[in-house]
């Protein structure tokens, strides 16, 4: 989970600067930031979805007043969230085609307004929901929610978005993560994942190394 949300803080708080470095009418450069930013998109849906599905229902039925409390704003919280991703699509989608310095600065002040949305969402998670879920999710649990998470993710993804979520991860972290995977698919995550995330991130940020968050668990 700590690895997931050092990703969507790096990437989301990036996002807007990166979008308003376009040069107008550079369509190319548009649409490896567009790209990147659907990557970033359907990852975090996948996320939010998973919890709605597996997570907070569980903590209603078994964390008694405490846990509602905490879910009630977990899942206002996501709604909050849905609502401006929902704009950022809109306006992502126009500056796509345009690529005009004004959509531009439209869709970075709608990627702004994400960022701070979803920094103070993943601060209240960590802080109040994670405990919660150590105590009341099992580990079966917790696994039928990460494999359905990426059941619909396409295969040559799979360690590009590893290798986003373990570029801040502890190494121990990293390795656990990896041991737990299906046996067919640790060989290509372990040797791939590093890699993807570089030559991805040469292609977004010209860089295989974007500045980091400071937060590594």
């Amino acid at each position: 989970m700590y690895m997931a949300h050092s990703m969507f803080r790096r990437e989301i708080g990036l996002a807007p600067a990166l979008v308003r470095g376009v040069a107008s009418g550079d369509t190319e450069r548009a649409r490896t930031v567009a790209d990147h930013l659907d990557l970033v998109d359907t990852v975090l849906r996948h996320h939010h979805q998973g919890e709605d599905v597996h997570l907070w229902p569980r903590l209603l039925t078994r964390g008694g007043p405490e846990a509602a409390a905490v879910v009630r704003v977990m899942e206002d919280q996501h709604e909050a969230i849905e609502r401006a991703n929902d704009e950022v699509r809109d306006r992502a989608a126009i500056w796509r085609v345009t690529v005009d310095p004004a959509d531009g600065a439209a869709l970075g002040d709608a990627l702004g307004r994400l960022s701070d949305l979803l920094a103070d969402h993943l601060a209240i998670e960590e802080d109040q929901a994670l405990p919660l879920i150590e105590k009341h999710i099992t580990a079966a649990e917790w696994g039928r929610m990460v494999a359905e998470g990426g059941a619909d993710v396409a295969p040559e993804h799979m360690a590009l978005i590893f290798g986003m979520m373990a570029y801040e991860g502890d190494p121990d972290t990293v390795r656990d993560v990896v041991a737990g995977m299906p046996p067919e698919i640790r060989p290509a995550i372990a040797d791939l994942a590093g890699q993807a995330f570089a030559q991805h991130a040469v292609r977004v940020y010209g860089t295989a190394t974007p500045p980091r968050t400071g937060v590594r668990r």
